[in-house]
C-alpha cells in the first residue's frame, strides 16, 4: 500500500479543513465498493431459504465504542460516492456513534462489512461475518517491511494484511480469493479510487 499512502498524504496535504481529511480506512472503504461491484455475489444477504443479492453497495464500518462494544455504522454507495464526500461523511457518523447519537440511517442496510484494527497495531486478525451479510474485510495495520522489488533488488514497502471471511452458503473461497486479488489490485493502484 506504499502507493496508496502517498496518494493518501498527498490529498491530504492539499486539504486545510481536518474533518475533510482522507483515512486509510476510507481507502479502504472505497476500494472494497468497487471490488465488490465486480464480485456481486458477495455483496449479499443470506436469508435461510433465500440469498438477496443488492444492487447498493452499503459498507458497514466497526466503530469501537468507548465504554466497550462495536457499532457499524454504513457507508451508503460507498463505489458511488467520492472519496473525499465519504471520508466527511464517515467521519461524521463514526462521531455520533461514539457520542452515543447516532441516526436510525447511520446503521441500517450495511450489505458488506469491513473491520479495521490497524489503528490498534494488530497486522493480521479474521472477522466475524455481520449476519445476513455474505462477507465481511478484516483490515490489519500497514508495516515498513524488506521486500524483492521486480528488478530483483531490496527495497522497503509498506503492506497491509487483510482477510476476506466469506459465507460459504452464498459464495466458496475460490470467489474469495478473486476478490481479494481485485481489492489487492485497486489498493496498488489508488488512482482508480479517485474515478
Amino acid at each position: 500500500v506504499t502507493e496508496m499512502l502517498e496518494l493518501r498524504k498527498q490529498l491530504n496535504e492539499s486539504v486545510t479543513d481536518e474533518a475533510r481529511k482522507i483515512s486509510v480506512n476510507d481507502m479502504v472503504i472505497k476500494a472494497t465498493a468497487l471490488a465488490l461491484r465486480t464480485y456481486p455475489n458477495l455483496n449479499s444477504h443470506f436469508y435461510g431459504d433465500k440469498i438477496v443479492r443488492h444492487n447498493r453497495v452499503n459498507i458497514g464500518i466497526a466503530v469501537a465504542l468507548p465504554g466497550g462494544g462495536l457499532m457499524n455504522v454504513v457507508a451508503r454507495d460507498a463505489d458511488k460516492t467520492a472519496l473525499g464526500t465519504m471520508a466527511a461523511q464517515n467521519r461524521d457518523m463514526i462521531a455520533r456513534a461514539r457520542e452515543g447519537k447516532v441516526r436510525t440511517d447511520d446503521v441500517t442496510d450495511s450489505t458488506f462489512s469491513v473491520s479495521n484494527l490497524g489503528p490498534y497495531n494488530v497486522e493480521h486478525f479474521a472477522a466475524i461475518i455481520n449476519p445476513p451479510e455474505a462477507g465481511i474485510l478484516a483490515v490489519g495495520s500497514a508495516a515498513k517491511t524488506p521486500v524483492v522489488l521486480e528488478d530483483g533488488t531490496i527495497g522497503v514497502r509498506s503492506i497491509m494484511r487483510i482477510t476476506v471471511s466469506v459465507d460459504h452458503r452464498v459464495s466458496d473461497g475460490a470467489e474469495g480469493a478473486e476478490f481479494v486479488n481485485e481489492l489487492k489490485t485497486l489498493l496498488e493502484n489508488p488512482m482508480r479510487l479517485l474515478m
